[in-house]
């Protein structure tokens, strides 16, 4: 496989952690596309020693690190929270995706991030006391599989938060959605009886703001680039530390800028 065959390959799920890191697809992206011109004047740059994948997440976090290009302020669409991440931890914050979201293992991180595996379990352990003290909330869950939808119900209330209701179907989700507005939405995205998780959600975004996380089994779906994309994407089948670390960066972000705009069309 070309070298070029490499980075498409494991481009889509690097675009998915940049904007989970960012908060923000255009300002992901950006960064994503800074990597590649990097990688394209100097091929040498990505480090193969554990794989692609992870020489090129290692590359990425090398430019997201960088003192020029960290400075939010240089991408026009930066929003008030990207600004500000600077001062808000970010090294345990990507351990705790590295580790999390896309299920890398500790030496893995370690590599990435060029630090000693002790500390990257600091930096994870770190991340989750810091977002988990304050994001408490009201939960909705959109999920028609009974067994998956009791297992994120199990997995958010021990996260501290409360479930409002588990919906089945675009009626229910919204019909529970007016009865009590929640602070958060996981939803599925592809019902059982035909309708769609992501035009229930589109559908309550037209009346008020609120976090959301889709969780699909064919997530490559909706990391094409070619339309907007959700920021918080779960594949299934999930492991829980990858709701729990998604779910608190969606909350992380909602608490911390006022400018989101996260329906997807």
């Amino acid at each position: 496989m070309s070298r070029s065959q490499l980075v498409a390959e494991h481009l889509p799920l690097l675009r998915r952690y940049a904007r989970a890191l960012t908060g923000n697809q255009a300002s992901g992206d950006a960064y994503v596309g800074a990597m590649l011109e990097a990688l394209l004047q100097d091929p040498s740059l990505l480090d193969e020693r554990h794989g692609a994948r992870v020489g090129l997440f290692r590359l990425f976090t090398q430019i997201w690190n960088s003192v020029s290009i960290n400075d939010r302020s240089e991408i026009p669409s930066a929003s008030p929270s990207e600004r500000r991440l600077s001062n808000i931890t970010p090294l345990p914050r990507q351990a705790f995706l590295l580790l999390s979201l896309e299920g890398f293992s500790e030496e893995e991180v370690a590599f990435i991030l060029d630090k000693e595996i002790a500390e990257t379990r600091k930096l994870a352990d770190t991340a989750g006391r810091e977002m988990a003290a304050e994001i408490a909330t009201d939960v909705l869950i959109i999920e028609d599989e009974t067994f998956i939808a009791m297992d994120l119900e199990s997995l958010v209330k021990n996260l501290g938060h409360n479930v409002i209701g588990v919906a089945r179907t675009h009626t229910d989700a919204v019909a529970l959605a007016k009865n009590r507005k929640p602070g958060l939405i996981l939803a599925d995205i592809q019902l059982a009886d035909g309708s769609s998780g992501l035009d229930a959600v589109n559908e309550l975004l037209k009346t008020f703001e609120v976090p959301v996380v889709f969780i699909t089994a064919y997530p490559e779906r909706f990391l094409t680039g070619e339309r907007p994309e959700p920021a918080f994407l779960i594949s299934k089948p999930f492991q829980p530390a990858m709701v729990s670390a998604v779910a608190s960066q969606a909350l992380f972000f909602q608490r911390n800028s006022k400018n989101r705009a996260p329906k997807v069309a």
